[in-house]
């Protein structure tokens, strides 16, 4: 189903700065909302829950899987997390932009259900940056720091199969390749003719 609003599926390894550039495009765009996913983690450093993530027991995540309630889920690093199905296409069906932070797995499989899906890879500029920004972060002590590291390699892998790369070397820049995916991705003749039916229809364009 083409829906009125706009997917964007934003990917990374751990460290790349994933939720830093999200997070600071929803202050500059206000049409663009993040759906919360569902994790069976604990909660890092000051998250909230149903602010970062919904914090939820194994148990629960499973029952949920169970009746269909994930638009897509994974497990990384030793723990689950998951995408709300109604909640995303509640708000793109309203015509909202909306804008996912999830593992390579899950955006791989939100391309499959919704081929119209943005997928955004955020790469960091080399292994020993990652390293050094995963140990700045202090959330993590050495040996889950290596796993992720290790994890890392697997996952810039799947870059290839992204629409969009970018490289957070610096922060500022990456910040406006990011912001200028999805302005460009709005100004597509199809993002249009979705989000404008009435401008379309008035020009009798189809």
């Amino acid at each position: 189903m083409d829906y009125p609003g706009n997917l964007f599926v934003v990917a990374a390894p751990s460290g790349a700065g994933k939720s830093s550039l999200v997070n600071a495009l929803l202050q500059m765009d206000s049409h663009l909302v993040v759906s919360i996913s569902h994790t069976t983690r604990q909660p890092r450093g000051q998250e909230q829950d149903g602010r970062e993530y919904f914090f939820i027991e194994d148990e629960v995540f499973r029952d949920k899987i169970t009746r269909g309630e994930f638009l897509e889920h994974a497990l990384v690093h030793g723990n689950r997390y998951g995408t709300s199905r109604a909640e995303v296409e509640k708000r793109i069906a309203g015509g909202q932009d909306v804008v996912l932070e999830i593992d390579y797995q899950g955006a791989l499989q939100i391309k499959q259900i919704f081929p119209n899906a943005m997928l955004i890879f955020i790469l960091p500029p080399s292994w020993d940056e990652l390293a050094q920004r995963l140990t700045r972060r202090g959330e993590d002590p050495p040996d889950v720091i290596a796993t992720r590291l290790a994890n890392a390699r697997i996952e810039v892998a799947q870059a290839q199969y992204f629409d969009f790369v970018i490289i957070n070397s610096l922060f500022e820049t990456a910040l406006f390749d990011l912001k200028a995916i999805v302005h460009s991705q709005r100004l597509k003749y199809a993002a249009l003719r979705r989000s404008k039916p009435a401008v379309f229809a008035a020009l009798n364009l189809s």
